[in-house]
């Protein structure tokens, strides 16, 4: 057995390298091939980490949240394994820990910051036991992939009941994840944001769970962040918004974000709301697990997002801003944060149907592109296989825009003939290529 899992080890190795010579991620295929010459080589690996095991889950944040977290730890002195690239279903999760092993099979780890796909944790959890479970959001999110949010839940629901001595962190402004906790019977600390942030930009937003999980009555809501976050209560039963642990307060948006927790002030050069619902999931885990939460602050001074999160680039004289926007949820929250730039920008919005993006995209007439009809945009561009549908849902909220069919010649025409200021807006299967396109213009290379 030891032998098998030494030449799975090894397999995996080659095959990534010969992925990435081609141009290729291979993070799915490399922990693939290892699975299959040894199926138990997760659990091997798995239970040498030397502490606790963190998983993140949730619709949008996993994997900025993720990532922010192995930084934290790692800032503290711990060995962390972590799937950094977003490879978050069972065979990516085995290329972390397969990948981060010597080639004996011996893992030198303190803690381990896994990123799961919420379909995937059924399948994850038997050959990996976590302590902790970070759960971030529940927005709709590829229809035809998932199903409603019911079918969500009932998933993460199970999943949590694999895992008895589990303890959970979750995000107590959305009521979903707080029945989802309450249910469970789990031991449970809670995040959220107590007051209204304000803002000027009015929201039309859908949102989800309005009436109560528990007996079938309209929720009341004190005020909405966004989306369905905020303080609410069920008038008929005693469900009500859980207790929160970790508050951000004093909260501000302009020129990154700032707020404080614990009387601890907390900066980031970040756009986006939804960013503080991010370093307030990892504030709350460090200070859960118990680890001096010391080197947060210089963390996040330096911390880069990656993968096209929130991912900056200079080309030429063209300022750019990558970022991931595949669901109503974090496309509204995308576009306030494009909007709270008051310079003037040019918009790229890439739109495709693949496999991993969902086939259905009607989720793009509950996005509220209205909110983007403003002086300060100097342009759209839309792309990718639905480019055209994306320009016609532009076309119903009179925004016009022109259609670029290749994503590169869409980037190219922008940094020659734009303002200087350039947000590319892409679901989830644009998001590699633009990325890896992004990186050599930003190197000056040959694309």
């Amino acid at each position: 057995m030891k032998l098998r899992t030494m030449f799975a080890i090894l397999s995996a190795r080659i095959v990534q390298k010969a992925c990435r010579m081609a141009g290729r991620q291979g993070v799915t295929l490399a922990g693939k091939v290892a699975w299959k010459i040894d199926p138990g080589i997760l659990e091997k690996l798995a239970k040498q980490v030397k502490k606790e095991t963190i998983v993140v889950c949730g619709t949008n944040g996993k994997t900025t949240t993720n990532n922010l977290l192995c930084a934290a730890l790692e800032a503290e002195g711990k060995r962390v394994i972590c799937n950094h690239t977003g490879s978050n279903m069972l065979y990516g999760i085995v290329t972390s820990y397969v990948l981060a092993a010597k080639v004996n099979g011996k893992l030198e780890a303190d803690y381990a910051c896994i990123e799961i796909d919420e379909a995937s944790t059924v399948k994850v959890f038997p050959h990996l036991t976590p302590d902790y479970m970070i759960l971030t959001n529940l927005f709709r999110d590829q229809l035809d992939r998932y199903g409603e949010i019911d079918t969500t839940i009932e998933i993460l629901k199970r999943a949590i009941e694999m895992v008895p001595d589990m303890k959970l962190i979750v995000n107590g402004d959305d009521a979903l994840l707080a029945y989802l906790a309450e249910v469970s019977g789990h031991e449970t600390n809670c995040f959220g944001v107590n007051e209204p942030v304000n803002t000027l930009l009015k929201s039309n937003e859908v949102r989800e769970s309005g009436f109560c999980k528990k007996c079938g009555a309209k929720l009341e809501y004190e005020f909405y962040h966004y989306s369905q976050l905020g303080p609410y209560h069920c008038p008929k039963c005693d469900f009500k918004r859980p207790r929160i642990k970790y508050n951000a307060a004093d909260i501000r948006l302009e020129n990154g974000l700032a707020f404080t927790v614990d009387g601890k002030q907390l900066e980031a050069d970040y756009r986006g709301f939804y960013n503080v619902y991010n370093i307030l999931a990892v504030y709350s885990a460090i200070s859960s697990l118990g680890v001096p939460v010391t080197n947060l602050e210089a963390v996040l001074q330096r911390f880069s997002p990656e993968n096209g999160r929130n991912e900056k680039f200079r080309v030429k004289n063209t300022e750019i801003l990558l970022n991931l926007a595949k669901n109503p949820a974090g496309f509204n929250q995308n576009i306030d944060s494009v909007m709270t730039d008051t310079r003037e920008k040019d918009l790229i919005i890439v739109i495709n149907d693949n496999a991993q993006d969902g086939k259905d995209i009607s989720w793009l007439w509950d996005v509220d592109f209205e909110k983007i009809d403003d002086e300060r945009v100097q342009s759209i561009v839309v792309s990718g296989i639905r480019g055209l549908d994306m320009r016609l849902r532009l076309k119903y909220a009179n925004i016009p825009s022109v259609y670029i069919e290749d994503v590169k010649t869409a980037i190219e025409d922008r940094i020659q003939n734009g303002c200087g200021n350039l947000y590319v807006l892409v679901n989830y299967t644009a998001l590699y290529s633009a990325h890896k396109l992004l990186k050599k213009m930003e190197a000056g290379g040959k694309v």
